[in-house]
């Protein structure tokens, strides 16, 4: 049997219920792992509310790290003993033991802490495909400036020092002066609260009128007009989340008008469609955390019990870097 954290319907943070489930043997391409320590992410808010739908009663969590116990046909990369940590689709990593999918689990190198693997997989892996793989039309070459929504976050510190160790200025937002100079500690070259500031007229200043080649958004409805204002001509309008609520529709012919602008919408779980994807984005961030040019930040720990707590926190802005709960 294992503790675990479930769902009967969409709601609130009331809605997760600690249950005990019975974990059986893995099947093919499936592996048992026992988790050391679990990922708190905003996806999982919008799989408890609903804003991605799953189907009930549902598990919650997309991330974590653990010991493997027992490996099903045909899994060659991992065995029982290994020490791993994954992001990984369907939900269900808020428990102490599961039986899931073997591709998105790679194994944790001996230098990384179990709390460093389960607070970095989902943020680290998905800082590693925007700043590598959603790239503008151009390129990004050092010095290039990059707009980078909601920087304080567990996604948005790893990508500032990531940024950095690139060459490329980081222009980051914050919605406290407190964030912002969390940003600014962890490699942003500069950082707007936009509770204070217009953050598209501030863009514009700090480039000198030219715009930024990229903005990296997740926050969504609240950000997203004045983002587009931010965009240099064919820059990227890169969306990877709706903190604030799903974007409204828009017409395509704006982006035209504000300067033959690119609009993306992505999802980490396209770029680890295979197992060596999967992998080549993994040996790169164990790489630039184990470098030391990226450090992961663990600002917060909850019980697993105390998971309801965890996320009202999460939604009130309350947060900041990773966030693990423990065993």
């Amino acid at each position: 049997m294992s503790l675990a954290v479930q769902i009967r319907q969409h709601g609130g943070p009331e809605e997760l219920q600690l249950v005990d489930l019975a974990v059986g043997e893995p099947g093919p391409g499936e592996i048992r792992i026992r988790h050391h320590a679990i990922g708190l992410n905003f996806i999982d808010v919008y799989h408890r509310t609903g804003l991605y739908p799953l189907a009930m009663p549902a598990g919650i969590g997309m991330e974590g790290a653990g010991v493997v116990e027992a490996v099903g046909a045909g899994v060659t990369h991992l065995q029982p003993g290994d020490r791993a940590a994954y992001a990984s689709q369907p939900p269900g990593s808020y428990c102490e033991v599961r039986v899931m999918p073997a591709r998105c689990v790679c194994k944790l190198p001996d230098a990384i802490s179990f709390e460093t693997g389960a607070a970095m997989m989902l943020k680290g892996l998905t800082a590693q495909y925007l700043l590598k793989k959603t790239l503008p039309v151009q390129g990004l070459q050092s010095g290039d400036y990059v707009l980078f929504h909601a920087a304080a976050g567990g996604v948005g510190l790893i990508a500032c020092q990531w940024a950095k160790a690139l060459g490329l200025q980081l222009i980051a937002t914050a919605g406290s002066d407190a964030k912002c100079r969390l940003a600014l500690e962890n490699g942003a070259a500069h950082a707007i609260n936009y509770n204070t500031e217009d953050f598209a007229a501030r863009v514009k200043e700090i480039t000198g009128g030219q715009g930024v080649k990229v903005v990296y958004d997740s926050v969504g409805k609240d950000t997203w007009d004045k983002s587009l204002d931010c965009l240099r001509p064919f820059g990227l309008m890169a969306s990877f989340g709706n903190a604030s609520g799903p974007v409204p529709p828009f017409a395509p012919g704006m982006l035209g008008a504000k300067g033959s602008l690119y609009v993306t919408r992505q999802t980490l779980f396209t770029h680890m469609a295979t197992r060596a994807s999967t992998q080549a984005m993994a040996d790169d961030l164990f790489a630039v955390v184990q470098s030391g040019q990226v450090k992961i930040h663990i600002a917060q720990r909850y019980a697993l019990r105390d998971v309801q707590q965890a996320h009202r926190d999460l939604e009130a802005r309350k947060t900041t870097g990773s966030t693990i709960l423990t065993l």
